[in-house]
């Protein structure tokens, strides 16, 4: 299997990136590549999956795969339980990074900067729009917590299902949002012979400045 690892390979060849096709802001562009994912990319590919990466108290980075459900002027919206190993490690931590790969497209976007939590309004929105099974699951999962069995899962949906039989479940005061506060935005283009195309937004003094990384 290591053999065919080394040997596994393709050139990028369908696209480039110059600094006078992209706006003068990160969030612009991301906008763009985004709704040229939503249509180029195939499914079972969700355009809107992202890895979140943090970091625990020990320094020990972790990774996850998480759908972005939202994106304004302020930032990148994701939602979960504050209580799971991420909703911790952000408590302690709060700088964070996502990337987003788009492989149809030849395309990655890396973020990094700072995470704060989104008001109460924005999280009871979003929560009462998601399929009433989701919210029922909010209230059921001790997110990153051990369980026994898959029979424990099932019998806390079943309680969840119960209690709020009668009536709309609100959002559990333990899950809500959060919004990765961009500080620097990496854009990247796959090219030929590995000569990728990389260009940075970094924000300095609230102006986002724009350089070229080699590949």
């Amino acid at each position: 299997m290591s053999d065919k690892l080394a040997d596994m390979r393709r050139d990028y060849t369908r696209d480039g990136l110059s600094e006078h096709q992209v706006p003068d802001e990160p969030l612009a562009l991301f906008r763009r590549w985004l709704a040229e994912a939503v249509e180029i990319e195939q499914a079972p590919v969700e355009a809107n999956a992202m890895q979140l990466s943090t970091c625990d108290a020990e320094g020990q980075p972790h990774s996850r795969v998480l759908l972005l459900k939202g994106l304004d002027e302020q930032g990148f919206v994701f939602f979960g339980n504050y209580d799971s190993a991420k909703g911790q490690q952000l408590a302690h931590n709060p700088k964070a990074a996502m990337t987003f790969f788009w492989p149809a497209m030849e395309r990655q976007v890396r973020i990094t900067g700072v995470v704060e939590r989104v008001t109460a309004a924005e999280s009871d929105a979003y929560y009462a729009v998601r399929p009433l099974g989701s919210r029922i699951g909010a209230w059921a999962s001790p997110q990153s917590q051990v369980i026994t069995s898959r029979d424990e899962l099932e019998q806390r949906v079943a309680e969840a299902q119960a209690r709020w039989q009668d009536s709309e479940p609100t959002r559990p005061p333990f899950w809500g949002g959060y919004r990765l506060v961009p500080q620097a935005v990496e854009f990247w283009q796959g090219r030929a012979s590995r000569l990728h195309d990389r260009l940075r937004y970094r924000q300095e003094a609230g102006v986002w400045l724009r350089e070229r990384l080699a590949p």
